[in-house]
């Protein structure tokens, strides 16, 4: 039997980011290095991503930094061919790249609506063909896709009026789920795992304007820590999840409780 020490042990892996350079991208990124896993990160703004790789190779990991716009087809097929080229693998991807719009559901512009969908439902899956691929020929993996509380209930327009991310989150779950039962022939595991209010650029607005309404709502009366999200993503990208797959794990305080 396996040592429950080595079941979560990443070394020799290889993982792939989107959006690694800041916020939870980052943090998941260090997490998996400290694990043991070599990590790719990728954005549309490289100089963030090296920055993240620097830190990520002072863990003893080899790591990579790629540019990369997930609304093009092109960049990702770069993004993972230079990848196996280098690695000769990817074990580990993480769909983490996403943006929201706010705005009221009778006044947001279609042009909006289609742009928020496009990076987080249509690159999600973008990102997850091309990887996914390489897996099958592996004939194994783990896809975590990041969603949001928002995509399994309503939320109060006063602090999160944003009906694009909203309904991508809820999308990009289903898409969680039916993948998971797809590709499970092919040793592949796919799991979500869905924040709640974590501080970030994305954030930060929010926070400032609505702080005390939304931490009213959450049962543990605070927002989540960088290293809430650490755990959960050793565990669903190791070898401790081999028998988890097609599930959103929630990771908010409570606030999916109620």
């Amino acid at each position: 039997m396996m040592n429950a020490r080595d079941l979560f042990d990443l070394t020799g892996k290889v993982s792939l980011v989107s959006g690694g350079g800041d916020g939870i991208g980052r943090a998941m990124s260090l997490a998996l290095a400290d694990a043991g896993s070599d990590v790719v990160v990728f954005s549309r703004r490289r100089e963030i991503c090296e920055e993240v790789a620097k830190e990520i190779e002072s863990r003893g990991v080899r790591a990579r930094a790629f540019a990369c716009d997930i609304c093009r087809q092109e960049d990702i097929d770069r993004v993972v061919q230079d990848t196996i080229s280098e690695f000769g693998r990817i074990d580990i991807l993480v769909n983490n790249s996403g943006r929201t719009w706010g705005a009221s559901p009778e006044d947001i512009r279609m042009e909006d609506w289609q742009k928020v969908i496009d990076l987080n439902v249509n690159g999600t899956f973008r990102c997850t063909q091309a990887v996914g691929k390489e897996m099958i020929r592996q004939k194994q993996g783990k896809i975590i896709n990041i969603s949001s509380y928002s995509g399994s209930i309503g939320t109060d327009p006063a602090y999160l009026d944003a009906i694009p991310y909203n309904t991508s989150k809820g999308a990009v779950n289903a898409f969680t789920r039916d993948l998971a039962i797809k590709w499970a022939r092919y040793n592949i595991h796919v799991n979500a795992i869905a924040p709640g209010w974590f501080p970030t650029k994305m954030t930060r607005w929010t926070f400032d304007q609505n702080g005390e309404r939304i931490l009213s709502r959450i049962p543990m009366k605070r927002y989540g820590e960088m290293t809430d999200l650490m755990g959960v993503i050793i565990f669903l990208a190791s070898d401790a999840s081999n028998y988890v797959t097609g599930q959103i794990i929630s990771v908010d305080g409570g606030l999916t409780a109620w």
